[in-house]
């Protein structure tokens, strides 16, 4: 019902911020990711989530779409509410929850507070191929014509790396230097994954 919320950033907290928006102060549950990338200036946007119960109408806020996405997708899984979300969301960053759920790691899962080993095991069954999915919002993609790129994406193909994660971390290389070749780029995106 309501995506995102941009005004005035009155008060800014680990755990919540509030944002006045013509007059209305909305009080958002933020993860310590946002709250960290979150600025100081006044103007400022949430991207929110709002979870309806009998009892109460809480609002989350985060920083990207991406953030927000990995939070729907936890609180789908039997088991992981809100609050443990919001804890993996402020334990990991979206990249490390992304890359532990598409290569199957119950250890990282299970490593946050308040998950054990069945729901670690079960977020891992439920979420494995949707997680797929959330690599690509938010994002532009610049479809430029890269053989290194391709070269590097096939060998890591090769060593049993899945495709979408390695594209990303490629991506990511290459944002900071199109130049590299093939095998810098190889040793560098084995160092991410």
């Amino acid at each position: 019902m309501i995506t995102h919320i941009k005004g005035k950033l009155v008060e800014k907290n680990p755990t919540y911020a509030v944002i006045e928006t013509n007059g209305v102060g909305y009080w958002l549950n933020i993860s310590l990711n946002t709250y960290t990338q979150l600025p100081d200036t006044e103007a400022v946007m949430l991207y929110t989530h709002l979870l309806v119960r009998e009892d109460s109408n809480t609002l989350y806020g985060f920083i990207d779409k991406i953030e927000r996405e990995i939070f729907r997708l936890l609180i789908s899984v039997s088991g992981v509410g809100p609050s443990i979300a919001r804890t993996m969301l402020s334990s990991m960053t979206t990249d490390e929850i992304q890359s532990a759920i598409a290569s199957g790691n119950v250890g990282v899962i299970q490593s946050v507070k308040g998950i054990g080993v069945k729901t670690a095991q079960r977020v891992l069954v439920d979420l494995k191929d949707k997680i797929d999915k959330t690599y690509n919002i938010g994002e532009v993609s610049s479809t430029e014509n890269n053989t290194n790129k391709n070269e590097a994406l096939s060998a890591l193909e090769v060593l049993g790396f899945a495709s979408k994660q390695s594209e990303k971390v490629l991506d990511k290389i290459l944002l900071e230097d199109k130049t590299l070749s093939v095998e810098v780029l190889i040793k560098k995106a084995l160092k991410n994954l």
